[in-house]
């Protein structure tokens, strides 16, 4: 089992430049750092540091090595950190990762809760795409990932989907697109100007689907990662666009248009991915328990 007193000590030398310098620091004798080192290297069965002339360089598995050291440690003093300022009544960071396909509208509604809360938070939030955000949330860099599918199972990440709710999908234009199109919905989208969602937005395929069933051949005009983005090219009367119903009538508010209707098959679902299976922090709780559609967490993946 990893030592952990040792791994400090490797720590320290490395980030010091050598064993006379870290023992300066630290007030520990050279030979004791120099044992530790070495205690640790057996543990390991790798050679952390070489001789370059009268200093010590490391490997290059020495650099891995160290890599794992500074988050390890990193960790620590944040963990430190958080119980202190808990003690203190100071705010605590909450960070999320919200993956780029997540409407910013759906984002607020689940993370409001959260906001609620009478415990001192400060939320921190990064938007990113999903796989990216799922390497964060691996090394602890952020505490909950809320996306528009649970954890893929190709991913080498080791964490728990929490479905949070999910909302049918609807079509909206402005007023103006809107008078063009002829016949009634669904079928005043046959080849009237589309804006899809990005490749991997995970409702791109059962929309498309939908429209396929219905025999309905829209042109698609564009395509989007941002789903804010895909909103202010619809809001320029650039084509019809999907988005939740569940924030149907704020869309329509913000950006001057109105509902065409509803595909009520096509079900955008929104998950909070976390690296535990009983959720601990207060506010990813929060977010869980007042979840409109909440469950159990879905097995591990990874």
């Amino acid at each position: 089992m990893l030592n952990y007193k040792q791994l400090h000590h490797f720590w320290s030398v490395a980030r010091a430049g050598g064993i006379t310098r870290a023992s300066e620091r630290s007030g520990l004798a050279p030979q004791t750092l120099s044992g530790q080192i070495t205690a640790l290297e057996t543990t390991l069965g790798v050679s952390l540091f070489r001789r370059q002339g009268r200093r010590l360089v490391l490997t290059e598995t020495g650099s891995m090595v160290l890599d794992y050291a500074e988050e390890i440690f990193r960790l620590g003093a944040e963990l430190e950190d958080a119980v202190h300022s808990s003690a203190a009544g100071r705010t605590l960071p909450f960070r999320v990762g919200v993956a780029d396909v997540v409407p910013k509208a759906i984002a607020y509604v689940l993370l409001a809760p959260a906001m609620a809360l009478t415990e001192p938070f400060r939320i921190i939030c990064r938007e990113s795409k999903l796989d990216q955000l799922l390497g964060e949330l691996a090394v602890h860099k952020l505490d909950v990932v809320l996306a528009d599918s649970p954890l893929p199972p190709n991913m080498d990440v080791r964490g728990y989907s929490h479905k949070l709710g999910e909302s049918a999908v609807g079509f909206f234009a402005t007023p103006a697109l809107a008078g063009t199109l002829k016949g009634s919905f669904p079928r005043c989208l046959d080849g009237a100007p589309l804006l899809l969602p990005g490749a991997e937005a995970s409702v791109r395929r059962p929309l498309l689907r939908w429209l396929e069933d219905h025999k309905i051949r829209p042109r698609i005009v564009g395509e989007f990662d941002d789903s804010a983005l895909m909103k202010a090219f619809g809001e320029a009367g650039a084509g019809i666009f999907p988005t939740p119903s569940l924030i149907g009538d704020e869309v329509c508010t913000k950006h001057g248009v109105r509902c065409l209707g509803l595909a009520e098959t096509v079900k955008e679902a929104f998950y909070a991915i976390s690296v535990e299976r009983r959720l601990t922090h207060p506010a990813v709780r929060a977010i869980s328990s007042a979840a409109p559609m909440r469950g159990e967490a879905d097995e591990a993946v990874g």
